[in-house]
């Protein structure tokens, strides 16, 4: 596993990708299959494209927290309590990727969260 900085930044690539997917389910994509336990397939109605977006924000709050912890942003802010609630956060990420009843969900997103959760936890380890 790379350093901390090279796992904040692995870390903030990966974010991207689930929150270019959550902004994509926002504007309409039709892939409400891989999200939520596939409990929207096809395009999400209105009410969660709005939370596709609170998510998106989120994750961005958390890449942030990461990215600051391993030194790579944010200089003066070293959030060493939020980096640990960011891997409680993650580790439950994992759990319910795992056992969501969408088959595509699982294959896609299980292996994306079990990474973001090593690399979160990296960072957070780190002094």
């Amino acid at each position: 596993m790379p350093g901390a900085g090279g796992a904040a930044k692995v870390f903030a690539g990966l974010t991207a990708v689930v929150i270019l997917f959550q902004l994509a389910l926002a504007a309409g994509a039709p892939w409400g299959a891989y999200a939520m336990g596939g409990a929207f397939p096809g395009t999400y109605p209105p009410a969660m494209r709005v939370a596709a977006v609170v998510q998106a924000a989120i994750l961005a709050g958390v890449a942030a927290i990461v990215l600051a912890r391993g030194g790579v942003a944010f200089p003066t802010w070293r959030p060493r309590l939020l980096a640990w609630a960011v891997v409680a956060l993650l580790a439950v990420g994992v759990v319910l990727n795992l056992i969501t009843p969408s088959g595509m969900e699982r294959l896609i997103w299980a292996p994306v969260a079990a990474l973001l959760f090593l690399c979160g936890l990296r960072v957070a380890l780190s002094r």
